[in-house]
């Protein structure tokens, strides 16, 4: 293994039979999968997956509670906000938002909510594989597959458990491009007060939530959004694009606030690809802002990059580069932690916020781009986080139908105060040892 980045966790924690497009934990404890076939008679469902996430001692484990199937629609997108007791969830389909009421409850699982009455098993695999396994396979970090449902006994299936209650609310069209509209990004905001959405018409559209009803509509960019995010005080909103733009906007007044500016190398055009703000660490008042970004054409030695901006002036802090394209971004909610997952070799890379000092590496994990990430929880989201011997560990994603886990193990640091005293204990023994010598 040899560097401390290198000393790692890593794991499958279970595999679909569907592409993933979306995940977000819906609890500090909950992992919430989304994606599917779309409208094609492809045999492919559509909805969410949740699975009830926790650490036997020695690794992370999925266990898979329900299944929720949303139509011909596949949800491509999502954002999730835990309002007065009750989690509010939006999602994306082709061209609206989606709104679904998320309750807890503690019980048997109603059938209708179950993974294995809604789905058959994947026909591409062999007969032989389809006996020894479920529709959705949860595995441990050795991958070892659960039990398969039709051995489970009489006492299991009676044994009650925390699920949940998914119902459809209000659902309202976000693009307007002339052919095939298509929302390609939510966000919900902080104080859960507002919704922005973007999609292929370019526009950046705030919306009130969550009666989503219209607050501003922003003609901000030539062409399609990739990626939006608000400000943890709720104030603003970043929306980047593939016309290169990266543009902050003020919720109060629909207003431009400021571009980001940067020279890129050797004057090659580079998009932004994700941007993500994270409060700083112990300050809950401060925050920084992240994008990653690619050329424009992949040629020679030319490589992506991790960013970190000055959210006063819009100038860079500080810049990684990395050998390959990049495709996701997510900060840790206590912003101590950034990763990022790449387009081409599937791989993970865990960053320390502040210096973007590289942690962790996980090479090929998995076998497509990754879609996403999702950090897993360390503030009080709505219950104790899970407790684990992991410093960091991150959710990756991707269109290969795997969910995988990526676990930082905690660096044998000195604390400020150990190490001053070593310095002041190594000086005296110099001191004694030259007067000793008399030199």
């Amino acid at each position: 293994m040899g560097s401390k980045k290198n000393m790692i966790t890593d794991c499958l924690l279970a595999k679909v039979n569907f592409p993933l497009y979306a995940a977000e934990m819906l609890t500090s404890r909950h992992l919430m999968v989304a994606g599917g076939g779309g409208s094609a008679k492809t045999g492919v469902a559509n909805g969410f997956e949740i699975y009830e996430l926790y650490h036997n001692g020695k690794y992370f484990v999925a266990e898979e509670i329900q299944r929720h199937e949303t139509g011909s629609r596949a949800v491509m997108n999502m954002s999730i906000k835990i309002m007065d007791k009750k989690t509010v969830l939006v999602a994306g389909q082709e061209n609206h938002s989606q709104m679904f009421i998320v309750t807890s409850k503690v019980g048997q699982i109603p059938p209708k909510e179950t993974a294995t009455t809604t789905t058959t098993t994947n026909r591409r695999e062999s007969t032989a594989e389809v006996r020894q396994r479920r529709r959705t396979e949860s595995t441990t970090s050795h991958d070892t597959p659960k039990k398969p449902s039709a051995t489970i006994d009489s006492s299991e299936k009676q044994m009650k458990r925390v699920y949940f209650e998914i119902k459809p609310g209000d659902s309202i069209q976000t693009d307007f491009f002339e052919r095939e509209p298509l929302q390609r990004v939510v966000r919900i905001s902080m104080n859960g007060k507002f919704m922005v959405t973007g999609g292929l018409d370019g526009h950046v559209r705030i919306w009130n939530f969550p009666r989503m009803t219209p607050l501003h509509d922003i003609q901000a960019h030539q062409k399609e959004l990739d990626d939006v995010d608000f400000s943890p005080d709720s104030k603003h909103v970043i929306s980047i694009a593939k016309d290169g733009v990266a543009a902050v906007w003020s919720v109060n007044n629909g207003r431009e606030v400021m571009k980001l500016q940067w020279t890129p190398p050797e004057n090659v055009k580079y998009l932004y690809k994700r941007c993500r703000y994270a409060t700083i660490e112990g300050n809950s008042d401060k925050f920084r802002l992240f994008t990653i970004s690619n050329p424009l054409q992949k040629a020679g030695k030319q490589r992506g990059f991790l960013q970190q901006w000055n959210i006063e002036t819009g100038r860079l802090n500080n810049i990684v580069p990395i050998d390959e394209s990049l495709s996701a971004l997510s900060v840790r909610d206590d912003g101590r932690f950034l990763a990022v997952g790449t387009m081409f070799t599937g791989s993970v890379m865990i960053y320390i916020a502040f210096s973007l000092q590289q942690v962790l590496h996980v090479p090929n994990a998995h076998s497509m781009f990754v879609t996403g990430l999702e950090f897993i929880p360390v503030l009080n989201k709505d219950a104790p986080p899970i407790s684990s011997d992991t410093e960091a560990s991150v959710v990756s994603y991707s269109v290969d139908n795997r969910i995988c886990i990526h676990s930082l193990q905690y660096r044998h640091t000195l604390p400020a105060w150990a190490a001053i005293i070593l310095i002041v204990v190594i000086l005296f023994l110099t001191f004694l040892l030259c007067s000793y010598f008399q030199i």
